[in-house]
């Protein structure tokens, strides 16, 4: 069998080099630590805090999406699953156990990676839009157990009772009640997050997953373990929006229904989509873009999915890459 390097040298040497400025070689070779850089400031750069920490929990929730689409040419109509396991399990934690801040944490990451496990084992048998539907139907069917567990998860009312003052995290308790000290809270989890996925796409598993999505035949011609390696790629974007989703319940203090309704995963596309698919911080672009359009136009209209259509029709035709991947592309020929 081919070791995993061998595809990441035949990868890169198979690419064409473009001609990079210093900013652009940097930020092509320090992905991980400009994004973070740039988070870093993002809530003196928004209208208010709470703004800003959607954008980031939702950015991280289409970054773990990006990992399994952009990155592994697998689309999925299901991720609202991960995002609602990973609210769920968190608050439940709380709630049920009155358990600490980061055990909350990790609940919530655990019990999507193993909600990532069964859809994964049962969906990566399919593929195209059978694999869509797929993962559609099975998050489906986690709203629906969710939705009638009301002893655990509240039902239609959604979970209540989330309620964390303090956070401790390396020895120093945190007022979470501050919306700035809330922000750097979570942004703490998304910068480990954004760094372990910048080590997994620099890795030879990161290749393989490349090699996946531009030829599966060739991959598994080369001797790859394909459904392996898939399954791999389908329980790490679940756990990322499992993280994305913990950090959301602990932000919002309860955990309304609708974060596991089928609406939360086509944001997910749209905001992949929006941003650039196959791209590391695109994401967080198109969720900046979605939320910001959403803020701003539910001030005036009632109608602004209507616009938000229009916008990503045009983002669609004109600028295929999305808006992050479009600008990068342009860069690097400049």
């Amino acid at each position: 069998m081919m070791a995993f390097g061998q595809t990441r040298k035949t990868l890169d040497a198979s690419s064409t080099p473009g001609v990079w400025t210093p900013v652009n070689a940097f930020l092509k070779n320090n992905k991980a630590l400009a994004a973070i850089v740039f988070l870093s400031i993002f809530p003196f750069l928004m209208p208010y805090e709470a703004l800003a920490v959607k954008i980031l929990v939702f950015g991280l929730y289409a970054l773990g999406f990006n990992l399994l689409f952009g990155y592994t040419g697998m689309l999925s109509f299901g991720h609202a699953a991960f995002l609602g396991a990973g609210a769920y399990g968190a608050g439940m934690v709380i709630v049920h156990l009155r358990a600490p801040f980061l055990l909350a944490i990790a609940g919530g990451v655990s019990l999507a990676a193993l909600v990532a496990v069964v859809m994964g084992l049962l969906s990566i048998r399919t593929r195209g839009i059978y694999f869509s539907m797929v993962t559609l139907a099975l998050s489906q069917c986690i709203y629906y157990l969710i939705y009638n567990a009301e002893s655990w998860t509240g039902g239609e009312n959604g979970l209540r009772g989330i309620n964390i003052s303090t956070v401790g995290l390396l020895g120093i308790q945190i007022n979470f009640l501050d919306p700035i000290l809330r922000y750097y809270v979570i942004f703490v989890f998304v910068a480990l997050a954004l760094w372990f996925l910048a080590r997994i796409l620099a890795s030879p598993f990161g290749a393989v997953l490349e090699a996946i999505r531009e030829n599966e035949k060739r991959a598994a011609a080369c001797g790859y373990n394909v459904a392996s390696a898939k399954l791999l790629s389908f329980v790490l974007s679940g756990a990322f929006c499992g993280l994305a989703g913990a950090l959301w319940a602990v932000h919002l203090s309860v955990v309304p229904i609708e974060t596991v309704y089928y609406l939360t995963s086509g944001e997910a596309v749209i905001m992949c989509l929006l941003g650039g698919m196959g791209t590391y911080f695109g994401p967080f672009v198109g969720a900046a873009i979605y939320l910001l359009f959403e803020d701003v136009l539910t001030l005036q209209t009632s109608h602004w999915q209507l616009y938000l259509g229009i916008l990503f029709v045009l983002c669609v035709l004109f600028f295929p890459r999305g808006v992050w991947g479009s600008l990068t592309d342009w860069t690097s020929r400049r």
